[in-house]
């Protein structure tokens, strides 16, 4: 592929955007390999867990403004729904985990695939914004929804009525990513970060990435409802008494691959 780069090592795909010399600014191309990276990745089964990071000082510096400009209404819808269910809620709705090792400007459409992945680590040079506004358009692949559930509803307005731009230490003060790391470091730190997930027992990873998606969007009674047809489902497997036995035992689980 022209500007996606696909690496697997330990069972872990790392996709890296590398359209360096645009900032990694998605264009139509980059945004169709990104769809079969990401579509490969999750439906290979050796592959356990999914690393997001960009070449050079950059994550996604936002879309190609120059393709945006050609859309008419109705290609506008069409790219919406494209970036939505083929990216985006593709990455969300993963059943393995997917974290985004965010390595300089995620801007717009990147911003709104990181807030997709299910963890989001940062260098301390990454800047964050959804400049929509500022050229006549909004967020159109879920970020409207993802950053009020990250940020909460004051700060969400914020952000997109102002198109204000923010430091890695603002964005960790909010919620919107969960650590900063310094830039050298920082794909070794998603690495350790996803073996550690990885480490434990694969169902519990799957159902419980789905089950915190579900409790995000619906009602403490749903929630729960769901919560109790979990507590079914893995109490019934040998995970949870392999997991159990090895805690009493004072060993590390050995859990099947399901």
């Amino acid at each position: 592929m022209q500007y996606i780069n696909v690496e697997v090592s330990d069972s872990i795909a790392l996709i890296k955007f590398n359209r360096p010399e645009a900032l990694n600014a998605l264009n139509k191309l980059m945004l169709n390999e990104l769809e079969e990276a990401l579509k490969s990745s999750v439906n290979n089964k050796e592959i356990k867990g999914v690393i997001l990071t960009g070449s050079g000082k950059s994550f996604i510096a936002g879309a190609d403004i120059a393709e945006f400009l050609k859309m008419d209404a109705q290609a506008a819808v069409s790219f919406a729904e494209y970036g939505q269910n083929n990216i985006c809620n593709r990455i969300e709705n993963a059943a393995k985990p997917v974290i985004a090792a965010i390595n300089g400007w995620c801007l717009g459409g990147g911003n709104e695939i990181a807030m997709a992945c299910d963890l989001r680590l940062a260098s301390a040079n990454a800047v964050f914004s959804q400049p929509e506004a500022s050229i006549g358009i909004l967020p159109m692949w879920g970020g409207v929804k993802r950053l009020i559930r990250l940020v909460g509803l004051s700060k969400a307005k914020e952000l997109i009525l102002t198109c204000n731009k923010i430091s890695a230490d603002e964005a960790l003060s909010i919620g919107l990513i969960n650590k900063i790391v310094e830039y050298d470091n920082l794909l070794d730190e998603a690495y350790s970060v996803m073996r550690k997930i990885l480490a434990n027992a694969p169902a519990a990873v799957k159902l419980g990435k789905a089950a915190l998606n579900y409790a995000a969007e619906f009602s403490i009674h749903d929630a729960c409802e769901l919560e109790q047809k979990l507590a079914n489902l893995l109490f019934s497997s040998e995970d949870k008494n392999e997991g159990m036995r090895a805690f009493i035992e004072k060993r590390r689980p050995e859990f099947k691959d399901n």
